[in-house]
């Protein structure tokens, strides 16, 4: 720990693919970051990269009141709420706390949290990450941060340390809703990243050459430029986002779109591809791994 610190500490609950990166980064960028994790295994892997790591968030109130969680799903976040509730009452913090809640999750789950938080005098902000894994160790994420403006405002250096941009978009839950927008549109690209490069190599182009040349072009995207090279390079096993996890994010699209009786032709096209991944071992494996799919369908040999 520093003897005189520029910048304020910032706990981070949940280090997996994503808050590992974001912590360390924070840490790298000058914070003094507080880690929680519950697999012992990831601990011991970030405790040498950051100023504290610990299994439970019972103490992390008395280290700072300023607080990102990435998390696996809406039961963790419901047991981190209810310990940092516990915690401010037992340590008697004064002040008011905030949890900036990263994760892409149901917005009826995120609400119930946030009303349980302000009953012990915590903020929550939804604020949900645009980026896969590998983006976020480079800091190339997007924040989609919803809540009460002057909360959003106190994190603006905090969200510099770990992404390349930050939005207020408003009232609480608009984050989420962001996020759904913009996982339609990785979910469509993805798929479509696999099925353009695979018609180049059944065309007799180079894969490599291919990538470089229409990732530039007027036909790319963000998914072609990260996940293309991932396929030509079938590294789909270094998970940058996990299938098994990508599967509750498109159950959440498909929800809210069933709901509003809106068409989606496109994000229901890839939704069968998805399932094959699941159902084809790459359970664990990238998403990129639907070119695996698409190459099996098309019958061809590896």
């Amino acid at each position: 720990m520093t003897a005189q610190k520029t910048k304020p500490t910032v706990g981070v609950i949940g280090l997996g693919i994503m808050g590992s990166s974001i912590s360390s980064n924070l840490q790298q960028t000058g914070f003094e970051v507080y880690g929680v994790e519950l697999n012992a295994a990831t601990r011991k892997k970030m405790k040498p990269l950051l100023t504290h790591v610990d299994a439970d968030a019972k103490d992390l109130l008395l280290y700072t009141s300023k607080i990102i969680s990435s998390l696996p799903s809406t039961q963790a976040l419901m047991q981190v709420c209810q310990t940092l509730c516990e915690s401010k009452k037992h340590h008697k913090i004064k002040g008011t706390p905030i949890l900036v809640e990263a994760s892409t999750f149901p917005l009826k789950d995120k609400q119930q949290a946030k009303d349980m938080l302000l009953e012990s005098g915590i903020h929550m902000i939804d604020a949900p990450l645009s980026g896969t894994g590998a983006q976020a160790k480079t800091k190339d994420l997007s924040i989609y941060a919803s809540g009460k403006a002057s909360d959003v405002k106190a994190f603006d250096a905090i969200f510099n340390g770990f992404a390349r941009s930050h939005y207020f978009v408003g009232e609480f839950g608009n984050g989420m809703k962001m996020k759904l927008v913009a996982n339609l549109l990785v979910a469509i690209h993805n798929v479509s990243t696999a099925e353009a490069i695979l018609f180049g190599q059944q065309l007799g182009l180079e894969s490599k050459s291919l990538v470089n040349i229409i990732g530039s072009g007027a036909g790319s995207s963000r998914m072609f430029q990260v996940r293309g090279p991932m396929m030509t390079s079938r590294t789909w096993k270094q998970a940058t986002m996990k299938n098994d996890v990508w599967q509750k994010d498109m159950s959440i699209i498909y929800e809210a779109l069933n709901d509003m009786k809106l068409p989606a032709p496109l994000f229901t096209a890839c939704i069968p591809i998805y399932h094959a991944a699941m159902s084809q071992g790459h359970q664990l494996h990238d998403t990129a791994s639907v070119y695996a799919v698409l190459e099996k369908m098309a019958g061809v040999d590896r």
